[in-house]
């Protein structure tokens, strides 16, 4: 973590908010998604219907493993990494979160020869899954502490509006403002996103701190002026840790909070020393 006596982190002295990535950053999606997938699969296939559905797809679906449920997660948030890097604003038709997370869900489910497996309703509630991620154990605390300090704790996230509110009351995250990528119809790394979330806090790009668990993430904010705090969260980062990316950002993130500490909580910490 960059030390308190820093350059880096006194330059967040003055900042007035905080907007945060979410997926990764403070929910871990990825054994919320897991679980939730297993759990369906597990209840499904122990229910009668089961036992009606065609042989072929009863020997695939039992042959699915855990190991199995963990692939098929990652792909899932594999597409939506896809999606929302590759989105045109003015050019890719709109289409929010909820949506994508549908649609990619059912195409997944055909890639793997699942066709069937699950009902219409089923795959519904499976696309809610990312709805009630449970939240990192440091985020709740470590985000009322921030409000303590008198810092705006804002959601900057490529997620809908209506998941947002629902993984805010689902781990009492405390955020004080919801913003998506959804109201300004395109997605981050867009520089629409960052700058718009400034404008509807209220202050200016150089007063707000981005926090992420993505350095690509906060890198596109930097460039616009915002200030940059690092959690390393598990299996989150897509900059390989030796490489020239990675190593430069440890010279310009502001704040850098190690796996080993405690993450928003400590943020919350540091900039108690400096505010």
């Amino acid at each position: 973590m960059v030390s308190s006596s820093s350059p880096g982190l006194a330059a967040l002295k003055d900042i007035k908010a905080l907007t945060f990535d979410v997926f990764g950053t403070v929910v871990d999606w990825r054994s919320s998604v897991e679980d939730d997938l297993k759990a369906v699969f597990q209840a499904t296939t122990a229910a009668p219907p089961f036992e009606s559905l065609p042989a072929d797809l009863q020997c695939r679906a039992r042959e699915l493993t855990d190991a199995d449920w963990a692939v098929f997660a990652q792909q899932w948030r594999n597409a939506y990494i896809h999606f929302t890097r590759t989105f045109k604003a003015g050019e890719t038709p709109w289409k929010d979160i909820d949506t994508h997370h549908r649609e990619s869900l059912v195409k997944l489910l055909d890639q793997w020869k699942l066709n069937g497996l699950y009902t219409s309703r089923q795959i519904d509630e499976l696309t809610l899954v990312w709805h009630r991620l449970r939240p990192w154990s440091d985020s709740a605390n470590g985000i009322h502490a921030l409000n303590e300090l008198g810092l705006v704790t804002v959601t900057l996230s490529n997620g809908n509006r209506s998941l947002l509110t629902d993984l805010n009351s689902f781990g009492d995250l405390g955020f004080q403002k919801l913003v998506s990528a959804e109201d300004f119809q395109t997605y981050k790394p867009d520089p629409k996103t960052y700058l718009g979330a400034a404008e509807a806090i209220g202050v200016k790009p150089t007063e707000v701190a981005m926090v992420a668990a993505h350095l690509q993430d906060l890198d596109a904010a930097r460039k616009l002026g915002l200030k940059t705090i690092y959690i390393e969260r598990p299996q989150e980062e897509a900059w390989p840790k030796d490489g020239e990316n990675y190593l430069t950002a440890k010279q310009w993130v502001n704040l850098w909070v190690r796996a080993s500490e405690d993450g928003l909580v400590e943020v919350a910490h540091s900039l108690g020393n400096v505010l």
